[in-house]
């Protein structure tokens, strides 16, 4: 069990190290560092399908990774003009502290703590998540209220070590925590039997189970024992790129709501329908000058990488292995809680 203590003390280390580095301060000029480069670096996990992970050719593929890619797209013009970067969740934060990566899309949560005294800004959310438990049908358990004195499986400096002794606390109960520093350690322990019981974000869970070699065999229990709003991150200090990075998801959001997708985007563009759409198009306004990028930035996102509802049914949707309902990170006017300003 990690004590608050101990997060403190880790929150205060890495603000420290990004203070020693001179990274977070007002004159930071991100965007005309990556200009000078022609890519920039975003921090990704270790391998989590649906999130961020290599395919078969060794390609980066997930929710999480096209984030960076529709970046790349609003900055360059060019969604491939990224470097992805693996990282463990206790380097995660350290890297973007120093500078090693510029943006940090690594299914991670958006909390007080991280937000507020690591010297980062969350730019949104781009999935709605909460943490489940993974178990054995032959476990013959059909609620979480009945791992009294579990092993449980857990990676080791995430939220989920701190929620798992929450929940366990609450509810009088005992357990024996099996940590590990990676997801696919974890799921590696889950099944070579070193625990009864594996934690995570109910994403995560869902595309562990899949690499199992028996997946039919466990089952996601019904609880959801926290709130998990996963989002890309940057420093503080430099708000023109926590503004791009902010705007792109939002455009991706916005785009979807209106009905804009990568198909049938330069229909839209040469004969906006309303107002809304032109504005996000470029062809009303200044909103991509606004951000120092072109006024075509959002018609870049769409066309080259897709809409928010496109992103999500190829990397973790129906249209892929995972097949997660859109649930809550469905549009608000579709009764999910995803939502975006307007541009306008």
């Amino acid at each position: 069990m990690t004590s608050k203590s101990a997060v403190k003390l880790s929150a205060v280390t890495g603000a420290a190290v990004a203070a020693m580095l001179g990274v977070s301060s007002a004159n930071a000029t991100t965007l005309e560092d990556v200009n000078s480069s022609g890519e920039f670096t975003c921090g990704v996990s270790t391998g989590l399908p649906g999130f961020s992970a290599p395919n078969d050719q060794g390609r980066w593929t997930g929710i999480d990774v096209e984030v960076c890619r529709a970046v790349a797209a609003a900055v360059f013009n060019d969604p491939e003009a990224v470097v992805f970067t693996p990282l463990t969740a206790a380097e995660r934060f350290t890297a973007l502290q120093s500078g090693e990566i510029d943006v940090l899309s690594r299914n991670t949560t958006w909390t007080a703590t991280r937000d507020n005294s690591l010297g980062l800004n969350f730019t949104g959310v781009n999935f709605y998540d909460g943490q489940g438990f993974l178990v054995r049908n032959d476990l013959g358990v059909d609620s979480a209220t009945q791992l009294d004195g579990a092993a449980v499986c857990v990676q080791s400096g995430t939220t989920t070590e701190l929620n798992l002794a929450d929940y366990f606390s609450a509810n009088d109960m005992q357990y024996q925590q099996v940590a590990f520093d990676t997801s696919a350690q974890s799921a590696q322990g889950f099944e070579s039997g070193r625990c009864d019981v594996l934690t995570s974000d109910s994403s995560q869970l869902a595309a562990l189970r899949l690499q199992l070699s028996d997946p039919a065999s466990v089952k996601v229990l019904p609880e959801r024992i926290s709130k998990e709003p996963l989002g890309p991150v940057v420093r503080q200090g430099d708000d023109e790129w926590f503004d791009i990075v902010k705007w792109t998801l939002f455009a991706m959001i916005n785009a979807e709501e209106m009905g804009v997708t990568s198909e049938n985007v330069d229909q839209m563009r040469d004969n906006p329908p309303n107002p809304d759409v032109a504005r996000l198009l470029g062809q009303d306004g200044s909103y991509g000058e606004q951000l120092g990028l072109s006024n075509d930035w959002a018609y870049n996102i769409i066309k080259q990488v897709g809409n928010y509802g496109e992103v999500y049914a190829n990397t973790v949707g129906m249209n892929s292995p995972l097949e997660i309902e859109r649930g809550i990170n469905a549009l608000w006017t579709d009764g999910g809680i995803m939502y975006a300003p307007p541009i306008r």
